[in-house]
C-alpha cells in the first residue's frame, strides 16, 4: 500500500534477490522515462523504496504521482 510521508507517496518493494529487485528498477526506470516523471528510490540487495512527488508543482503529491505508482504496481504484479 502506499502512503503518503513528508509530501510524497512511498511504497517499500522485497525481492528474492539483488538481480530481481534490479530487474523491477530497470522496467520502472523506463516507464517513469515514458512519462517524464522520475522518481527518487533507494535500493539495498533485494528491498527497493520508491518516493513520488511532483518537483514541478512544488514537491506534492500530483495525480500524476498516482498514474506512475499505478504503473509501478502493474509491474510490480507483473513479476
Amino acid at each position: 500500500m502506499w502512503t503518503i510521508v513528508n509530501n510524497q507517496l512511498l511504497k517499500s518493494f522485497e525481492f528474492k534477490d539483488f538481480k530481481e529487485a534490479f530487474a523491477f528498477m530497470t522496467k520502472v526506470a523506463s516507464e517513469a522515462e515514458s512519462m517524464q516523471h522520475h522518481p527518487y528510490w533507494t535500493n539495498l540487495y533485494n528491498k527497493v523504496s520508491i518516493y513520488l512527488n511532483t518537483h514541478d508543482e512544488g514537491d506534492i503529491v500530483t495525480a500524476l504521482d498516482y498514474q506512475l505508482s499505478e504503473k509501478i504496481d502493474a509491474i510490480y504484479n507483473s513479476l
